[in-house]
């Protein structure tokens, strides 16, 4: 009876979960594909200005936006989920904390990154694997980002909140106008004012302040719950609990920070044993890797638009509604990926060729590379949509051990042993056999929660 009643209350437990999931998954999904174009917008501009080299670069400077997004996701994901579960349960009190620590732990997390980025340029950009010719390119563009991480964790992470306020459309509105302002501005600062790399992370910074007010905007008008100054001050108890909600989507974005080092470091060294050279390799995987992002995109924008339906309906114990939103999910993202693979298998030196002119040598990597390791990624929707899934109906560890999966346990190893026997190729054939294993461990963990009572009786309690 009292799932009914807060059921009755909030329209994440009564309208239609198809009409629910469009209605969030939608805005999320435009907001990760503009989110997206930060890089691409980036990687075309420079590619079309500076050429390889700059490529190479902004490929060199990934890890440290990579940990931007953790943090943005620690605290986004994390007092998102806390916020929706709280307010499924009724504690309407303790969901407005959740929020402002959110807020409040991303600024001091962006300004401590940003600090660390400006103090150790140089020793970072080599321990990421920048190769000589390439230094002067990526420090050029490390040292204008930095100063705006701050705004980039907030106008990452904010619009998780927003969203958990009900207002998917505006956090689509906050990512839209960040990437409009840096498209507008790369244009200008680097093909008008030829500032190169300079300009090309002016740009970006410029795009995450704006997107960053407007997140401040909205927290004062949060719609849900009321807002107080107190709400913002992190206190243990609900940065704990936020951050143990959160910890899966970082960790899989910090996996993926190791596996670019990894990859980086391994493309530079075999590279050089190979008729590629170092250079080649990292410019064209940092092509790829962006453009990939393009349709993870779509599969991780229907994965936050899931999580505060399967978070409330949890909290509210409508478990009928949860497994029918993920399942609805699954199968969103099953076509989003197999069209993916498609268009990589069959136009890949096509869409090689929009970031820039190469030699023969540079398209003849890329494409191969785009073919191998992106050949199962038709898989890839299932362990980053099951970890989310696990995050948000409180189960925490078990996303966490999902977001490991690919990158860090399967992926990091194979990188490593693969080349050892096949040289450069290694690292290309080590990408599908991850995928593989990956989907399946997803697969098993979540076959076996929906075994569960609460599961196989779906009738609401």
């Amino acid at each position: 009876m009292a799932s009914q009643n807060r059921n009755q209350g909030n329209p994440l437990g009564i309208i239609p979960v198809n009409k629910l999931l469009n209605s969030f998954a939608i805005p999320s999904i435009i907001a990760m594909l503009v989110s997206s174009l930060y890089n691409i917008v980036d990687q075309f501009f420079i590619g079309r200005s500076v050429g390889e080299l700059g490529n190479a670069a902004t490929n060199i400077n990934f890890p440290l936006t990579i940990s931007c997004i953790s943090i943005a996701l620690l605290c986004g994901i994390g007092g998102a989920a806390a916020f929706n579960l709280s307010m499924g349960a009724g504690n309407d009190e303790k969901a407005g904390y959740y929020i402002g620590n959110a807020a409040g732990i991303m600024l001091i997390g962006g300004a401590v990154l940003s600090i660390t980025a400006l103090s150790f340029t140089d020793p970072l950009l080599r321990f990421f694997g920048s190769p000589d010719e390439v230094l002067p390119y990526a420090r050029t563009y490390m040292r204008v980002c930095a100063c705006g991480f701050p705004f980039t964790v907030l106008s990452a992470g904010g619009g998780h909140l927003v969203r958990a306020d009900g207002s998917p459309r505006f956090c689509m509105v906050i990512n839209v106008t960040g990437a409009v302002i840096n498209t507008v501005l790369d244009a200008a600062f680097v093909f008008g004012f030829h500032w190169g790399m300079f300009g090309a992370a002016l740009a970006t910074v410029i795009g995450q302040i704006a997107a960053s007010m407007l997140v401040i905007w909205y927290l004062t008008k949060f719609k849900t719950v009321r807002l107080s100054l107190q709400h913002f001050i992190p206190r243990r108890d609900y940065a704990g609990r936020l951050a143990s909600l959160g910890t899966a989507p970082c960790i899989t974005q910090l996996s993926l920070m190791v596996f670019q080092i990894v990859m980086n470091k391994s493309l530079k060294y075999y590279g050089s044993l190979s008729e590629y050279g170092e250079s080649i390799p990292i410019a064209c995987v940092g092509i790829i890797s962006k453009v990939s992002q393009v349709a993870f995109s779509f599969v991780i924008g229907i994965s936050q638009g899931m999580q505060p339906i399967v978070s409330f309906n949890y909290g509210a114990r409508s478990f009928r509604r949860v497994k029918n939103t993920y399942l609805l999910a699954l199968r969103n993202s099953a076509f989003i990926t197999v069209t993916a693979f498609i268009l990589f298998q069959l136009f890949p030196r096509q869409i090689i060729g929009i970031f820039g002119k190469g030699s023969d040598l540079y398209f003849k990597f890329g494409v191969r590379y785009f073919r191998v390791y992106l050949f199962f990624i038709f898989l890839c929707f299932l362990q980053p949509l099951t970890s989310n899934f696990f995050t948000a109906i409180g189960k925490p560890k078990k996303g966490i051990f999902l977001s490991l999966t690919r990158q860090i346990i399967f992926l990091v190893p194979l990188i490593l042993i693969f080349p050892l026997f096949m040289g450069i190729n290694g690292i290309m054939y080590a990408g599908p056999v991850a995928d593989i294993m990956a989907a399946l461990a997803a697969f098993v963990m979540v076959r076996r929660e929906f075994s569960r009572p609460e599961f196989r009786n779906t009738g609401d309690t």
